[in-house]
């Protein structure tokens, strides 16, 4: 039973966004087409099984203008239903009651399309996000679905520690890495024979916005978003660290998909 006690990190993509490419790099190569996967990940601990984002809701891949309405002009999602994440759990042998914690990057509509949706599990955010996603003065309310996490499930809510050790055996680590929103966070895996994958969401986009300096396309404070960028290549420096960018398309490529694992 020795490998059991062992992490293990499952890559998944919920589907693609069809979009251009200035809402990833900002400024930058203005109506170029530009479609990026939707990423979501599964880790099995000795202690838990842990989700890191939940990609887009069921609902759509049924009718995406329908639930998501008019942010399908600037992001069209290209989505199965065997591809929601509850169908590619079941595909590894993982039942929605297996899940006991749900780590959300955010709670925009790529990232928190399946609240609810595992019955056993909390759900953890940055009390600053929450707040955001109800909030009046919210200026990027398109980009937050209500049906998709107004839901009666436990949720653990962090008050922006720099990092939080998750289970506080250094295996799991949870970053605050406002910018894209004033709640965004990103979380760093650290495994046995792999070493660290650091999953930043939409903190950093792509590689390109990291190698090149550029700030995503989207953003709630940009001088907080470059201050991310700049810890992230700070982290590069790190050869035990592997940066993965939250919608690259030719990074994404590069890795192992689930049912194969990292560990």
């Amino acid at each position: 039973m020795g490998h059991e006690k062992k992490i293990k990190l499952y890559f998944f993509e919920c589907g693609t966004l069809k979009s251009q490419k200035q809402y990833f790099t900002l400024n930058k190569d203005i109506g170029m087409p530009f479609e990026v996967p939707v990423p979501f990940f599964l880790i099995k601990h000795p202690k838990r099984n842990i989700l890191f984002d939940l990609g887009n809701s069921l609902f759509v891949a049924e009718n995406p203008e329908k639930h998501w309405g008019d942010v399908v002009n600037a992001y069209y999602p290209v989505m199965k239903k065997e591809q929601y994440v509850v169908n590619q759990l079941k595909k590894i042998g993982i039942n929605p009651e297996d899940i006991n914690y749900v780590i959300l990057s955010h709670l925009h509509l790529d990232h928190a399309g399946g609240v609810g949706d595992f019955p056993n599990a909390v759900y953890v955010v940055q009390q600053k996000e929450y707040d955001w996603a109800y909030s009046p003065e919210n200026n990027q309310k398109d980009a937050y679905i209500k049906a998709d996490f107004d839901k009666p499930v436990k949720w653990k809510k962090l008050n922006g520690e720099e990092t939080y050790d998750f289970f506080g055996d250094g295996t799991l680590e949870i970053w605050f890495t406002p910018g894209h929103t004033p709640g965004h966070q990103s979380l760093m895996v650290n495994l046995e024979n792999s070493g660290k994958f650091f999953l930043t969401a939409d903190s950093c986009y792509t590689d390109e916005n990291l190698n090149e300096n550029i700030l995503p396309g989207l953003v709630w404070d940009a001088e907080l978003s470059m201050n991310v960028l700049k810890k992230l290549q700070e982290m590069q420096k790190d050869s035990n660290i592997t940066i993965i960018t939250g919608h690259d398309p030719l990074a994404w490529g590069n890795y192992k998909q689930a049912p194969e694992f990292y560990d």
